[in-house]
């Protein structure tokens, strides 16, 4: 869980980040008057790369976080299986009956 808010936390670091940097050409080209429609979109189209690399980012560390967590059930699941195994789980009952004096 903790993983999950510090994932979740770092996403939205990264994206006030993107978002204030896309924010700042924009106000840059508002200021000059004089600009032609290709300068326009030029600044435009640099924003859509930027957005684009941000979203290729955070895509990514979403896939490292999903196959981190999918090999961690993977083990945890493979260590319950071993557990439940009729010659583990024998061994547990017996274990347990010593213990308690059965």
């Amino acid at each position: 869980m903790r993983e999950r808010e510090g994932l979740i936390a770092r996403i939205r670091q990264i994206r006030r980040a993107s978002e204030a940097g896309a924010a700042a050409p924009g106000k840059a080209a508002a200021g000059a008057p004089g600009k032609a429609a290709a300068g326009h979109d030029t600044i435009a189209l640099e924003a859509l790369q930027a957005r684009i690399a941000h979203l290729e980012q955070l895509v990514e560390a979403l896939q490292d976080s999903v196959h981190r967590e999918s090999e961690r059930y993977s083990k945890r699941i493979t260590e319950l299986e071993a557990q439940i195994q009729p010659a583990a789980l024998g061994v547990a009952l017996s274990k347990d009956a010593r213990e308690r004096g059965l």
